[in-house]
């Protein structure tokens, strides 16, 4: 993973790592997805079949710029 954006791949996967992170029901969300072959795919899957297609800040969960590896890899370990 390149350090380009507060040490995350670029500013879209960092805002979506952020909302995860710091979100109450967004973290509770993703870690439902922890153990499963895809989490952030699965937690983006989610997301969209309750409505909400994209973070507070407008990036879309489904941004095709995102660092989908380095999301799994925060989801395994939440």
């Amino acid at each position: 993973m390149a350090d380009n954006y507060n040490g995350w791949a670029n500013y879209a996967t960092w805002n979506v790592a952020l909302w995860i992170s710091n979100d109450e029901g967004l973290y509770h969300a993703a870690m439902n997805f922890r153990h499963v072959p895809a989490p952030y795919q699965a937690f983006a899957d989610d997301m969209r079949e309750l409505g909400a297609l994209e973070t507070p800040d407008r990036v879309a969960y489904n941004d095709r710029s995102l660092d989908t590896d380095a999301l799994d890899e925060m989801i395994r370990e939440l």
